[in-house]
C-alpha cells in the first residue's frame, strides 16, 4: 500500500511539474516574439491615436476678406485704420495685403505699424520708429478676419 501511495504522488508530482516547472528553453525562444508584439502594439496604438487626433483636431474657421471696404469711424467722425493693413487716407478704405496705390485716387496707401503705431507707406519697408520690419506683400491674396462674436448657437470657442 505505501507503495501504491507512493506511486500515486510521484504521479502527481509528476503531472504537476509539467505547469510549475515549465521548459525555460521554450519560453526564453519566445521572448523576442513577445517583445515584437508589445513594441508593435504600442506603436500601432501610437499611430491610431495620432491618426485619430488629425481627424478631430479642432480646427479654426477662417473668412477670408478680399474686397476694400470703408474704414470704420470713431465718435468725432475720423477714420481708424486696423494696424498692419493697407488704408488710403484720403478716401479712409481698406484695402486687400497685396495692394499698394489706391483705386480711386491712385495715391500710394498707407499702413499703421502694429507695433508702434507710427503711419508711413507701404512702399516703405520697416517702421522708422520702432524698426519692425513690416513690407506689404503684392502676391499675398488673403486677409484673416476676426468674427465679431461667438459662432451661432453655441458658446464661444476656448
Amino acid at each position: 500500500m505505501t507503495k501504491t501511495l507512493q506511486s500515486l504522488w510521484d504521479q502527481l508530482l509528476e503531472f504537476t511539474g509539467q505547469f510549475v516547472v515549465p521548459d525555460w528553453d521554450w519560453l526564453v525562444s519566445l521572448l523576442p516574439f513577445a517583445v515584437f508584439l508589445l513594441v508593435g502594439g504600442a506603436l500601432t496604438l501610437a499611430v491610431l491615436a495620432w491618426l485619430v487626433y488629425l481627424v478631430r483636431r479642432p480646427r479654426t474657421r477662417v473668412r477670408v476678406d478680399e474686397d476694400p471696404r470703408l474704414l470704420e469711424r470713431d465718435a468725432d467722425g475720423r477714420p481708424i485704420a486696423p494696424p498692419g493693413e493697407p488704408f488710403c487716407v484720403r478716401d479712409a478704405i481698406l484695402y486687400p495685403l497685396s495692394t499698394l496705390r489706391c483705386d480711386r485716387c491712385a495715391d500710394l496707401l498707407t499702413v499703421t505699424c502694429p507695433m508702434c503705431g507710427l503711419a508711413r507707406t507701404v512702399d516703405i519697408g520697416t517702421c522708422a520708429n520702432c524698426g519692425l520690419v513690416l513690407r506689404i506683400d503684392p502676391n499675398s491674396r488673403t486677409r484673416v478676419v476676426r468674427p465679431a462674436g461667438p459662432p451661432p448657437g453655441g458658446a464661444a470657442v476656448a
